[in-house]
């Protein structure tokens, strides 16, 4: 069973101005990541809009996402639901046309026990013949899972990682109690964490800014992982800060999709009640791609 591991880019959907979704623009993005050194793409999470779509939607980008990859990169799809019984179902699709895992974020709206949580991801997991990646976003979703209940969920046969956007000492606290867990990834959810979370011995991470410098990023995680020269990933990471603090100064997608035009790319609008970057915003996200070289790369 895929455990997913290193550097994967939340895809934004690009859009039409009539809100409909732009599969040819997200083909170029797709190639983009792909040939910028990504090791896996995660589709239909929060940048890709899943919230705002409907499951027909949420099926067809899965799909067009697998199918386009063909296999070159993994595939994480977004397969998270209100209801226990729609996550296992779209988790089940996703398994169909070519996911390699499956990210669940665990129940919300509706608060449960800790044992909810751990029955939910268990009938998830039992359901599905891909790995369950859980999704924790405690700023999002307003549950906290500590550290312990995902260790005990970890153990859940089926569930191969989780993206975690927490603060960096709940990631470290979760790396030091599933370190014995061959079958279990931490990635982090956020980019200010990456060099930490693989020097504290994490997987990897899944990110928005990984979409506009692939490259980059794909060689921080190289430095640490696989050359083991922390003092080039530090000089490197410092490069790219100014990158990760622009990316949440507006809501996100929009910054990453102001990014992504820039580059010559598809962004398009975010559907509502989602809003645009403003002008100021790409006007400093051009400049800040252009000092790290990125615009050289752009495609014509």
């Amino acid at each position: 069973m895929y455990k997913p591991f290193g550097m994967i880019p939340a895809l934004p959907t690009p859009m039409k101005e009539d809100n409909s979704i732009d599969y040819k623009g997200l083909e170029q993005i797709i190639e983009h990541l792909i040939g910028g050194g990504m090791n896996c793409l995660l589709v239909g999470g929060s940048t890709g809009e899943y919230s705002l779509m409907s499951m027909e939607e949420r099926r067809e980008v899965i799909k067009f996402v697998c199918e386009t990859s063909k296999g070159r990169v993994p595939v994480m799809a977004g397969t998270g639901c209100h209801r226990t019984e729609d996550t296992i179902e779209l988790t089940k699709y996703a398994a169909e046309v070519g996911a390699d895992c499956a990210l669940v974020i665990n129940p919300y709206y509706m608060p449960t026990s800790r044992q909810g949580i751990i029955d939910h991801y268990k009938a998830v997991a039992e359901n599905a013949s891909i790995g369950i990646v859980i999704y924790h976003y405690p700023d999002a979703t307003g549950i906290e899972l500590d550290p312990e209940l995902i260790h005990e969920i970890s153990q859940i046969e089926g569930i191969v990682g989780i993206k975690n956007t927490a603060d960096g000492a709940h990631t470290s606290k979760l790396i030091a109690l599933t370190k014995n867990n061959p079958n279990f990834a931490v990635l982090t959810g956020f980019e200010h964490l990456i060099l930490p979370t693989l020097a504290l011995g994490g997987h990897g991470a899944v990110g928005v800014v990984h979409n506009l410098a692939p490259k980059k990023i794909a060689k921080l995680y190289d430095l640490v992982v696989n050359e083991n020269n922390v003092k080039e990933a530090t000089k490197l990471n410092q490069e790219l800060l100014d990158l990760y603090n622009a990316i949440e100064e507006e809501t996100i997608p929009g910054t990453v999709k102001a990014g992504l035009e820039v580059l010559g790319l598809s962004g398009g609008p975010s559907r509502l009640p989602l809003v645009p970057a403003s002008k100021e915003f790409k006007s400093k996200i051009e400049t800040i791609l252009n000092e790290l070289g990125e615009l050289k790369v752009k495609q014509h």
